[in-house]
């Protein structure tokens, strides 16, 4: 199964990647329609990259993880705290989401605060993942 856990670790890496990126693209955006004057609206380069790179990385992460938990039969406490930090990357994505609809929509009032509660949510996600898969038992192969 090394191309399983090779396969779950690159879509994370991509996932986290995109989580730090997408409130910077959408205070970007924000600032990009303020200032061009966008007609209707943002630029859709936002909702772009979280359709094509950032949501199917995470769907790849999260369905690569469960066959091997599956497979390899893994419980602990470890794991436990590892899926609520998976839960808090999970709910960064889905802000970040929300955010390019407000954006779309042309609703920009609270947009950057929210981005950066966003932004937050992940890296505390991002960095308890982490911190966890680096604590765990090593007693499985």
């Amino acid at each position: 199964m090394p191309w399983l856990k090779l396969l779950h670790i690159a879509s994370l890496v991509i996932w986290c990647g995109s989580l730090l990126y997408l409130p910077a693209l959408l205070s970007y955006s924000l600032q990009l329609r303020k200032d061009a004057g966008f007609a209707q609206g943002s630029p859709p380069m936002p909702r772009f990259f979280y359709i094509s790179v950032a949501t199917p990385a995470a769907l790849i992460a999260i369905f690569s993880g469960t066959l091997l938990f599956l497979f390899h039969g893994l419980l602990g406490g470890w794991l436990v705290l590892k899926l609520g930090a998976v839960v808090a990357m999970v709910a960064a994505h889905g802000s970040c989401g929300w955010l390019i609809l407000r954006l779309e929509m042309g609703i920009y009032k609270g947009v950057k605060i929210a981005s950066i509660v966003a932004l937050l949510l992940a890296l505390a996600g991002i960095i308890s993942v982490l911190g966890f898969v680096l604590a765990k038992p090593l007693d499985w192969s």
